[in-house]
């Protein structure tokens, strides 16, 4: 058994464990109705099969005897297809946060919970379609030559995959750059409005930097090294090169929820109740601003 194999078992129980964690909190707590954590739930449950994906991607390498390849397409398709939603559903908050600085007068009037529903189901089934492309024979297990590092998919299909990744990536980066831009004119005019201190627009805007640089710091040092190496190599590279680089990848999943979720007041007040039935009176209630981007 590889040992790489087992740290991606390893963590793919971490994150199946950490992202069901996110979803009962949600689902349990009536008041996490928003359209917002409707969306958080969309990327934990992402997370959560690509942790599962994993682990019986593990399963089928060196528990089911005999091999059987439907089950090796079943488990590629269900990794495509969390780690497509999870991708999207990163894309969707950024979206959702960019028009709720843009839009700040209408949008919640506009984004309702219903729309934002099936908006989020429509994701969905683009992403399951493409887990279901390598039992569709998308996949490279009657051709080993064509396979990539990702197999059984092909290099072709790999390369597709990765630019559109890094499309998107660019997408949001794009969108976060220009949510940093209005809460920093948010917060020049509450500040004029209110007449505070030079020190204290500082460090808003010192922590809208910092939210920033989190939340794109940590995609891109997961996600970009492994989605270039899947572009430009092939299944006759070196293993181990693949496995360095895909495990960061994974790790993307387990630190999410600390990002988008625990991070969050509301989620945070619902984990305490949760586990002592009270709240730190240290606890923060100041509501967010446009500045916490």
């Amino acid at each position: 058994v590889s040992p790489w194999d087992i740290a991606l078992c390893a963590t793919g129980t971490a994150v199946a464990g950490e992202n069901a964690l996110v979803l009962a909190v949600l689902f349990y707590t009536p008041s996490l109705r928003a359209p917002m954590f409707l969306l958080i739930g969309s990327l934990a449950l992402a997370d959560l099969l690509a942790g599962l994906g994993l682990v019986a991607n593990f399963a089928v390498r060196y528990l089911l005897r005999p091999p059987s390849e439907a089950a090796e397409l079943a488990a590629a398709g269900l990794l495509l297809a969390a780690f497509s939603a999870s991708v999207c559903s990163l894309l969707a908050i950024t979206v959702d946060r960019y028009l709720s600085l843009y839009n700040a007068l209408t949008y919640h009037s506009e984004r309702t919970l219903g729309f934002t529903c099936a908006m989020v189901l429509l994701m969905w089934l683009l992403c399951l379609g493409v887990g279901l492309l390598p039992l569709l024979g998308w996949n490279c297990l009657r051709d080993q030559s064509a396979c990539s590092i990702l197999r059984p998919v092909t290099k072709d299909n790999a390369a597709v995959l990765a630019v559109t990744f890094l499309l998107l990536f660019a997408l949001m980066m794009q969108l976060y750059l220009q949510i940093c831009k209005i809460a920093f004119r948010h917060a020049q005019q509450i500040a004029v409005q209110h007449q505070f201190i030079a020190t204290a627009q500082a460090t808003s805007t010192r922590k809208g930097l910092s939210t920033l640089s989190l939340i794109l710091g940590t995609f891109a040092l997961c996600w970009i090294p492994f989605a270039i190496y899947s572009l430009v190599a092939d299944s006759s590279y070196p293993a181990v090169y693949t496995y360095s680089l895909a495990l960061p990848a994974t790790c993307n999943s387990l630190i999410n929820p600390i990002i988008y979720a625990f991070r969050n007041p509301d989620i945070q007040k619902s984990l305490w109740l949760a586990c002592c039935g009270c709240i730190p009176s240290t606890f923060s209630s100041r509501p967010r601003t446009s500045s916490d981007v």
